[in-house]
């Protein structure tokens, strides 16, 4: 039996759209690179909200996991796209659920085999608890505890529902 409750995500965007206005202030030419799928849907919500005009890059991490040997390719594999320099730009890396830290460090991988940014900023629309590496997000939209038969489910883009799932 698996038992769904629906999550206010709304006010978890606007803390997370938030905090990076308050962070990208002092930034000179910024990028957002969402992670596929959730990190981009995440991310364009983020690009409408703090200006139109930040250049909008997605990643699909699936090459760079750490488990690719043992479960094989996803087989939704995207291309990543990043239609900018990477070089000395600000990047904001987005995702939608921190847990282990291990997507975000293929991301992060994947984004200097595109060169060398001036900085990266790990903004979350949730962090819950459970990391396996030392990550920690620069923003975030709100942070979960969970026990261990439970997980956060995000699905969209429109409209962007959060669901905490018991499995049972």
């Amino acid at each position: 039996m698996t038992i769904t409750t629906e999550y206010d995500i709304t006010t978890a965007l606007e803390n997370l759209a938030q905090s990076l206005t308050i962070r990208l202030s002092s930034k000179q030419t910024p990028a957002i690179i969402g992670i596929h799928t959730g990190g981009v849907w995440v991310a364009e919500y983020l690009k409408q909200r703090l200006s139109g005009k930040i250049p909008l890059g997605t990643l699909d991490i699936s090459f760079y996991r750490d488990d690719f040997s043992r479960v094989g390719i996803n087989p939704e594999v995207r291309p990543s796209q990043i239609p900018f320099d990477i070089d000395d730009r600000h990047i904001i890396l987005v995702d939608d659920v921190l847990y282990t830290g291990r997507t975000i460090r293929a991301a992060l991988n994947e984004i200097f085999d595109y060169g060398r940014p001036a900085s990266i900023l790990l903004a979350v629309l949730i962090e819950r608890d459970g990391r396996q590496l030392p990550i920690t997000a620069d923003c975030v939209g709100d942070r979960i505890a969970l026990r261990e038969d439970e997980q956060i489910k995000l699905s969209g883009p429109s409209p962007l529902n959060l669901e905490v799932v018991k499995l049972s």
